[in-house]
């Protein structure tokens, strides 16, 4: 159902060239849609993660090279769109503390120019804004709601919750067809050491036995790529979701030390913990407790999470050993 309904249909994803882009991208592409996936700009012309999709799939993908910032390019390249998929977005946390102007200029006035490009585009059926369950900040009730307050605690998360107040306001005020996607934390294939997943997996791999972290208490809802992007995909189908915030999550939480323990676990090995006071976040800036209440996107899809926490660690795993040219040992993300 699912495949048919994509078949054909022009679609374009921006933030392609990122960790969960390039993953929704090759997704979209197998199902027969026409897409075209926006990638960061660059005198290299490096594709970024969509270099990791595989050649026969690649080579039916519509590749451009852009700023989400040039409001005209933004509206030239999605004019024609079915649907729009818009993840680009600065995303590590530690540098929105460094450099929060340019979080603002790409996280809000990237979203800005999509809207705007998407408001004036007659072939739109709907728009995904692609959010974060950071806006969430720490969890105030358990499990965490699409009604849930917004609190900005980092830079990062005030510009996502900018964000998706412009995306909002676009619905009431211009009855635009955008649907708010709220993934909690996403890993696998792909993602690199800025997250904590890859951090830990890697330094195992390569023989630590002291692992560096930042704080080990917080918890996350972890969710596997292709459940986050199949969760994008159902909402985008589904026109009951418009004008409204959808949560994409487990349900299951597990602490930073439990996820250390799992992963020593399948690797085989027993690690030790430092944890570093350069890598943890200004104490009111942490988020302690991240976990999905996803009634929403049960009841408005077919979706379900399909990767145990345990299998996509395996599957991630695998993939750091068979990539470790992807990753600095030397120096981990905060």
């Amino acid at each position: 159902m699912t495949i048919q309904l994509f078949q054909s249909k022009n679609v374009i994803v921006t933030g392609a060239d990122g960790f969960i882009g390039s993953h929704l991208v090759e997704l979209l592409a197998r199902m027969g849609a026409n897409v075209t996936a926006l990638y960061y700009y660059n005198s290299w012309n490096t594709l970024g993660w969509l270099n990791d999709i595989d050649t026969d799939v690649l080579e039916n993908i519509n590749l451009i090279a852009g700023d989400i910032r040039d409001s005209e390019f933004i509206k030239k390249i999605i004019d024609k769109n079915d649907y729009v998929f818009h993840l680009s977005s600065l995303i590590a946390i530690p540098y929105s503390y460094d450099a929060p102007r340019s979080y603002v200029e790409t996280n809000i006035n990237g979203a800005l120019n999509v809207l705007e490009a998407c408001r004036s585009n007659d072939s739109l059926i709907r728009l995904i804004h692609v959010s974060t369950s950071e806006v969430y900040g720490s969890a105030q009730t358990i499990p965490i709601s699409e009604d849930h307050p917004l609190v900005g605690q980092s830079p990062y998360s005030a510009s996502k919750i900018s964000a998706d107040k412009l995306a909002e306001s676009y619905y009431c005020s211009f009855n635009l067809p955008v649907v708010i996607a709220r993934p909690f934390n996403t890993y696998g294939p792909r993602q690199t050491a800025r997250a904590v997943i890859p951090t830990i997996a890697s330094q195992i791999i390569n023989g630590y036995k002291e692992i560096k972290l930042g704080s080990i208490t917080p918890t996350r809802d972890f969710n596997y790529v292709s459940d986050t992007a199949n969760g994008m995909i159902e909402i985008a189908l589904c026109a009951a979701a418009e004008g409204e915030v959808v949560n994409i999550g487990s349900g299951k939480e597990w602490s930073i030390a439990d996820t250390v323990k799992s992963i020593s676990d399948i690797c085989g090995v027993e690690v030790k913990i430092k944890t570093e006071t350069s890598r943890k976040r200004p104490e009111k800036s942490e988020v302690n407790r991240l976990v999905c209440d996803n009634k929403k996107i049960k009841k408005l899809t077919n979706w379900e999470s399909k990767i145990s926490f345990k299998e996509g660690l395996k599957k991630t795993i695998a993939w750091i050993k068979n990539n470790k040219k992807y990753f600095n040992h030397t120096k981990y993300s905060k």
